[in-house]
């Protein structure tokens, strides 16, 4: 089974003046393949940091600790290669890009992810099965990459991706923002058929329950301040939608 740990992951990014400004304060976190894990915290928390910092952003620099997807060492791979190791990325805000189609960017990722071209027949035949599922019109392949898109179109083209590139471990950050609820259920039935294999592990970063009642997670933790500082099953999550983040809020100039 595949594993994604963290060990006492500290994360800066560069603030004005030429200094630096220290965000992620010594996260662990283990994600094992047939797991769902969710991340769920205030505003500003680090939350997103995170996410970007395991998959290469150039903006957040790793100051101590270390990330291993099986052993290997993830912060010494580029982007791609990290990628191509298993790991993938639904962006919060996705971007647009003009003139790139969603079926060519799509056949160009599986590409470079498989190490070979798949075979056009094979290749559409393939893309048009996953966005059935996902209730796409067959007329989005040739749309400009999130190019007008709604948000709810967005957020079912990282799913489509993650169909696609079938990664070992996969981290969505806050794949539910802006969704409608029609779109929210379409999204998390995407999410569910991916983590049905036992080969695949989720980490699901999110603000809110709405999500988790579709997309039941196995482990909650609670973000504030840069790190973990409580950890528990589902019901964890209910207490945050009874209770909020005040209790938690306290523990945020704690040591880490």
């Amino acid at each position: 089974m595949s594993t994604l740990e963290i060990r006492g992951l500290h994360v800066s990014v560069a603030a004005q003046a030429g200094e630096s400004r220290e965000i992620l304060r010594g996260v662990d976190l283990t994600v094992t393949a047939g797991q769902t894990h969710a991340i769920m915290g205030p505003n500003g928390s680090g939350k997103s940091t995170l996410a970007y910092s395991i998959a290469g952003h150039p903006k957040y620099r790793v100051t101590s600790g270390s990330v291993t997807l099986d052993g290997r060492d993830v912060l010494a791979m580029s982007v791609d290669e990290r990628a191509r190791a298993g790991l993938f990325l639904a962006m919060q805000y996705p971007v647009e890009v003009p003139g790139v189609t969603v079926s060519n960017f799509l056949r160009t990722a599986v590409t470079a992810v498989r190490g070979e071209a798949p075979k056009l027949r094979e290749f559409v035949r393939e893309m048009n099965g996953a966005m059935a599922a996902l209730s796409i019109d067959p007329s989005f392949a040739q749309r400009n990459l999130n190019e007008g898109f709604s948000g709810g179109e967005k957020k079912r083209h990282e799913i489509l991706q993650l169909q696609m590139l079938n990664p070992k471990i996969a981290i969505l950050d806050e794949t539910d923002s802006g969704l409608d609820i029609d779109a929210l259920k379409v999204v998390s039935a995407g999410i569910n058929a991916y983590r049905q294999s036992p080969d695949h592990g989720v980490l699901l970063i999110t603000h809110y329950t709405r999500i988790l009642r579709y997309v039941r997670p196995d482990f909650v933790h609670v973000f504030v301040g840069g790190r973990i500082v409580a950890e528990g099953g589902p019901e964890l999550a209910d207490e945050l939608e009874a209770s909020g983040y005040e209790r938690f809020l306290a523990m945020e100039g704690a040591p880490a």
